[in-house]
């Protein structure tokens, strides 16, 4: 009996000796202008982890896709310690050393981006992601912005931060300053029309041919670059690695586009069209699954009419989609302001209608159409046909998407 009770005294007496380790609590910030889910985690790298998105739904009790409101704080899935000043094992209670050292690494980074104020070792708080302890193996593959996306922005947090060369654009305009970060966690899938096998309309300017997809394809990486230079994330569906953004009248046709990933289009146009609307669709649920609440497609041609008929830009729209109409009226109403600005000679008459086509009705995105001109009209053709017009296009577009 008497050992019994010695025994017992014993772990006491030894449990009472260990320290207690206080519940963690997490990590808190405000949400920026511009932020959404993603780009929120992807700033403290836990974009790579599906378990943070689902801590992070459940911490701010949260449904999937739900938007943030600037200036609101939310909980991050960074558990919070005080360090011991010895070891981040035993200040969190771990025996695995990579796991200590992945922590470690952590938090240097953090204070490296100047997420964190002071080194851990100085505060003594100590941020342990969610994932480290809970789903180490990362489990989300977001295309990878070096490899296989040269548009795609990089993750900074500085205006010179990252590699801000984008060789999609040609060696002229590949560098591209990170101007803003108003657009940062949207993402944009752009598309201009036709090209590969089929070079769209096509209209005469004294001996030149001018073919749509040269044109559209031009305007395109134009708003692609403008749209990546305020901090969005940018693919170019349709891509040729001879022709970046180019200052001729008089774009030379060729045939050697592709679709994303090297995809090789086919020659009939309804498998064609489901090659670009399939590779959008995958694009947009590895991103939602990553928590990207806002996702657009925009899809650039330049119409066909009789020699004699002008058109100004004007824009189609999902006939179901809300949302879809409302982009489309946002880009309508800039082209509209900067024409009264710019162009006080005649009004601007573009407009905005619902059509029933594959790439609005294909695509899971909010998906907006837009025609830039009759590439048969003399008049029409000079709105493509000049450089500075063709950047115009692409600012004024922007300033629309912007809103």
């Amino acid at each position: 009996m008497q050992r019994i009770i010695f025994f017992f005294t014993l772990i006491t007496i030894l449990s009472t000796a260990l320290p207690a380790l206080a519940s963690p609590d997490y990590f808190q910030t405000e949400a920026m202008p511009g932020d959404g889910i993603y780009s929120m985690l992807r700033r403290y790298s836990l974009d790579k982890h599906s378990c943070n998105f689902d801590q992070f739904y459940r911490l701010n009790s949260l449904q999937k896709n739900s938007h943030l409101i600037v200036g609101r704080k939310y909980q991050l899935p960074i558990l919070v310690y005080s360090f011991n000043g010895k070891t981040i094992r035993s200040s969190i209670g771990i025996d695995d050393w990579n796991t200590a050292v992945r922590i470690q690494e952590y938090n240097e980074l953090m204070h490296e981006r100047k997420m964190r104020a002071e080194s851990f070792k100085k505060d003594r708080i100590l941020w342990v992601p969610f994932h480290e302890l809970n789903c180490p193996d990362s489990d989300l593959d977001i295309p990878s912005p070096i490899e296989n996306s040269p548009e795609e922005e990089r993750p900074s947090t500085s205006t010179t931060a990252g590699n801000r060369k984008f060789p999609i654009f040609g060696p002229k305009y590949a560098y591209t300053p990170l101007l803003s970060n108003k657009l940062q966690g949207k993402v944009f899938y752009i598309v201009s029309g036709h090209g590969g096998p089929d070079p769209g309309a096509m209209g005469r300017r004294g001996e030149y041919t001018l073919c749509e997809d040269e044109y559209a394809y031009d305007v395109a990486l134009r708003l692609c670059r403008n749209l990546i230079s305020h901090g969005a994330t940018a693919y170019m569906i349709l891509r040729d690695d001879d022709d970046g953004i180019r200052e001729d009248k008089f774009l030379d046709c060729d045939y050697d586009e592709v679709l994303w990933g090297g995809v090789k289009m086919v020659r009939q146009q309804k498998p064609r069209l489901f090659q670009r609307s399939d590779i959008i669709n995958e694009l947009y649920e590895r991103n939602r699954l990553a928590g990207v609440a806002e996702q657009t497609a925009i899809i650039i041609h330049v119409d066909s009419r009789s020699k004699g008929e002008r058109t100004d830009v004007f824009f189609y729209h999902h006939s179901t989609s809300q949302a879809s109409r409302d982009i489309a009226f946002d880009l309508l109403r800039s082209l509209k302001h900067k024409y009264k600005q710019f162009q006080k000679s005649r009004e601007y008459r573009g407009t905005v209608t619902a059509r029933d086509l594959h790439m609005l009705r294909e695509t899971k995105t909010n998906s907006v159409y837009i025609e830039l001109a009759n590439i048969r009209n003399t008049f029409d053709q000079q709105r493509i046909i000049i450089e500075n017009n063709r950047q115009l296009l692409a600012d004024w577009l922007l300033e629309g998407l912007m809103k």
